[in-house]
């Protein structure tokens, strides 16, 4: 079994802060890219922001500038840092894992999600 645990959401005001954070636990051989992803109420789920085992890095346009991902590839474990936060950066976030088992399969994998909300 994996667990993905996510942590840090919640209510900031716009302009504000906050950091995600995304552990990684189980049978896991080895993580390949992670992620973090975003739903809005009526929206589909959209990429924020992803980073590779190498730590090359992409983003949303909507959030280059303003949130940063990175992560330790010896805990297995994820951040994001969101600055300068806006009213519509409100949504469920996501973490997203690509990890391979120790059977060798690669599997695609996501947290349960935690709410941020930002008020104006």
């Amino acid at each position: 079994q994996v667990q993905l645990v996510e942590s840090g959401g919640g209510l900031a005001q716009a302009g504000g802060s906050l950091r995600l954070d995304c552990a990684a636990s189980g049978s896991i051989s080895r993580i390949n890219a992670m992620g973090w992803y975003r739903q809005a109420p009526g929206k589909q789920r959209e990429l924020v922001a992803t980073i590779t085992n190498g730590g090359a890095t992409d983003y949303a346009d909507s959030v280059k500038g303003r949130f940063t991902i990175s992560r330790d590839n010896a805990k297995n474990t994820l951040w994001l840092q969101m600055n300068n936060l806006k009213p519509e950066d409100t949504a469920v976030y996501y973490c997203n894992t690509n990890y391979q088992n120790y059977g060798g399969t690669y599997i695609n994998y996501w947290g349960q999600g935690t709410q941020v909300t930002v008020s104006s």
